[in-house]
């Protein structure tokens, strides 16, 4: 018979080593909830979204905006123009891994925006763009 003790070491022990995948929609949700501190009643917006893809930032001439690498098709590959490698696909329909990791998607969104925007980009602003991403761009 297992004890309680016993159990709960297991179940902190499963816990500790399993790893929860974040989905798009939770991003969204806790983005927009960051967002909401400083703009109440903020909702996620797929065509703010676009426009934050689209937007020609001026801060770079060889990447003016994010479809110079990433593409204007969203379920296709893209290739970063300086370094030539391969990028995935943005869409989570044709890309299961992309937006499935809150880690990954604030270190690509922290290097890709202070790349491209020329600033971090706003927690509305991610919100956003994970809107128009999941909505099919």
């Amino acid at each position: 018979m297992i004890t309680k003790k016993t159990f709960i070491t297991l179940l902190l022990l499963v816990s500790a080593n399993s790893t929860f995948a974040e989905t798009p929609a939770s991003l969204v949700s806790g983005y927009a909830a960051e967002a909401a501190k400083t703009s109440p009643g903020f909702t996620p917006s797929a065509k703010r979204g676009q426009s934050l893809f689209t937007n020609e930032w001026g801060v770079s001439q060889k990447m003016p905006n994010c479809t110079t690498c990433h593409g204007k098709n969203i379920k296709a590959e893209g290739k970063h123009v300086v370094t030539e490698k391969r990028i995935a696909p943005f869409s989570p329909a044709a890309n299961p891994e992309r937006f499935s990791s809150a880690a990954k998607v604030e270190k690509w969104f922290k290097r890709n925006c202070t790349e491209v925007v020329g600033r971090e980009c706003t927690a509305a602003e991610k919100a956003d763009f994970i809107q128009f991403i999941t909505q099919g761009g």
